[in-house]
């Protein structure tokens, strides 16, 4: 009897979604005892959809997540960062593959720290034999990491640098032309809790005594906008 496998494919990207699908499909062709029960969501809503439906179902066993995905319309999902946080919480067992773009040391930290992904790679670096390799290392309970992280795990840069969801946030939605006064409309804290939020932030980013701007150029140089 054939071991289904509930999938999510989190990717913007149709055709990327066409070319994972077909990925898992020639996996589960070469091993009878595995059948994909693929599902795709190319945003935050969407995907955040499919994982509230897997927890009332099915739960979700394996995750394709790209991190650079469009923010969920009401901004508390900003991110394939989120959801992999939030899919670790409600799925404890489930596999996580994180394919990202950044290159940035401090961000792809920061995606260790909150995600804890079994697979990480970099879209650059990833190939046919890599995803599929990937792929059937993460179900027989191993990691796999490309060159690009195992660099990363090499350095050992500091967890003391992860921003938390929040932060996440802040930093979003500034960068999106929302003003500081406005951002309880978005984020349940008062005016003076996002101002020491924003202070700690710039202390992070050693910009303590700049703007906003200064803030947020630095913060895009990290990874994190």
């Amino acid at each position: 009897m054939s071991k289904h496998i509930n999938t999510l494919i989190v990717e913007d990207e149709v055709l990327t979604i066409e070319g994972l699908t077909m990925i898992l499909e020639q996996i589960g062709n070469s091993e009878v005892d595995l059948d994909f029960k693929i599902k795709s969501a190319t945003d935050c809503d969407t995907a955040n959809r499919a994982i509230e439906k897997a927890i009332l179902g099915q739960p979700i066993d394996l995750v394709l997540l790209d991190i650079n995905i469009p923010a969920s319309k009401d901004r508390t999902l900003v991110s394939g960062e989120d959801l992999g946080a939030k899919i670790r919480e409600v799925f404890p067992l489930a596999k996580i593959i994180v394919f990202t773009s950044h290159n940035n040391n401090y961000r792809l930290n920061n995606i260790f720290m909150t995600v804890n992904p079994d697979a990480f790679l970099i879209k650059t670096e990833i190939s046919l034999p890599d995803l599929t390799k990937a792929v059937k290392m993460v179900l027989d309970g191993d990691i796999y990491y490309s060159n690009s992280i195992l660099h990363l795990a090499r350095l050992h840069i500091s967890s003391d640098f992860t921003l938390d969801r929040i932060n996440r946030r802040i930093l979003h939605l500034l960068s999106k032309g929302i003003k500081t006064k406005d951002l309880t409309d978005y984020i349940n804290l008062s005016k003076g809790g996002i101002e020491r939020r924003k202070r700690a932030l710039k202390e992070i980013f050693s910009v303590e005594h700049k703007d906003d701007g200064a803030l947020l150029m630095e913060a895009s140089k990290k990874g994190f906008i």
